[in-house]
């Protein structure tokens, strides 16, 4: 398919589809296509699972991926109205109801200590959908306290004692810190700006998929593009996060986009490679068939960084 034809394919995607398109690859902004995210397609189906007390699945984390946290997510990234406000209210309650002593959400295990992962998705979405800076406060204070000396962020150093950074923890915590950074909040700005660029540094050390000891993959998974990736890494959700976050080409990024280009079919699609087990409302599409969502995002990746 010619790009005119792979744009069209891709309108004749959902309503989520259509607006991401409009505003990512086409640069026209399309409030009318927004607005009905809310009521039709995807959108539509993860509110109609909302529950009267305000959550989804079980409870705030369970199960996965049905529960109130990781459906909150998908709608943060179906690009829903951020002033939607019945997620506006359930993103209220997990506040009120969700933080641990060390200030973060959901604490865990007999220690009752929180995940920096979950909390930088937390804040993720909580900052797009435009939630109170004061009930964000403590999570910033959190997740500043677990960076680590090499830049990054993993979940297990609170509770494990780990000695090097994650990609998927470190990738969460940098969305959620330039969502709340694109959002005008200003809260320990400053400190969170420079953790963001270490964070970068530290994926960039490591080509997005590379140990920087060895030279050997660091997992094979980083190189399957799955959507949704909930809290797992993979090169395609990183460069996708480095267009989003209006950072310019790097050579360290080289590898990756290469691999990205080898992934792409003869008809100019891109694959949904797999899907991450667990329970989930609906497919949005199917593994191993032409993906819309991995198309868009490839697209307005090689868009940033002007590569056809």
């Amino acid at each position: 398919m010619n790009k005119q034809e792979i744009i069209n394919w891709l309108l004749q995607g959902d309503v989520s589809i259509q607006y991401q398109v409009h505003r990512d690859l086409l640069s026209v902004e399309r409030e009318d296509l927004r607005n009905r995210i809310a009521v039709e397609g995807w959108g539509a189906q993860f509110l109609s699972k909302r529950r009267q007390d305000g959550h989804w699945g079980i409870k705030f984390y369970q199960p996965k991926w049905t529960s109130t946290h990781y459906t909150l997510l998908d709608l943060r990234n179906l690009c829903i109205s951020p002033e939607n406000p019945l997620i506006k209210e359930s993103i209220d309650i997990i506040i009120n109801t969700e933080k641990g002593k060390d200030g973060g959400i959901l604490p865990i295990g007999i220690d009752q200590k929180c995940d920096v992962c979950l909390n930088g998705m937390f804040l993720n979405y909580a900052s797009y959908f435009k939630t109170e800076e004061n009930g964000l406060k403590s999570i910033i204070d959190f997740i500043l306290s677990q960076q680590m000396p090499d830049g990054g962020f993993n979940c297990m150093l609170n509770r494990y004692g780990a000695r090097h950074s994650s990609l998927h923890s470190t990738l969460s915590v940098l969305e959620g810190i330039t969502e709340y950074e694109l959002n005008g909040y200003d809260y320990r700005l400053y400190e969170l700006k420079e953790a963001k660029q270490s964070s970068i540094e530290f994926i960039l050390i490591h080509q997005l998929f590379i140990s920087d000891r060895t030279g050997e993959i660091i997992k094979k998974e980083f190189l399957r593009l799955s959507y949704p990736g909930r809290w797992h890494y993979d090169i395609l959700k990183a460069l996708d996060y480095f267009r989003y976050a209006g950072e310019k080409w790097d050579e360290r990024m080289k590898s990756a986009l290469t691999v990205l280009l080898k992934k792409r079919n003869k008809d100019s699609t891109w694959n949904a490679q797999a899907h991450y087990h667990g329970q989930v409302h609906f497919d949005m599409e199917k593994a191993g068939k032409p993906s819309r969502w991995n198309t868009l995002r490839a697209l307005r990746v090689l868009k940033h960084f002007g590569i056809e």
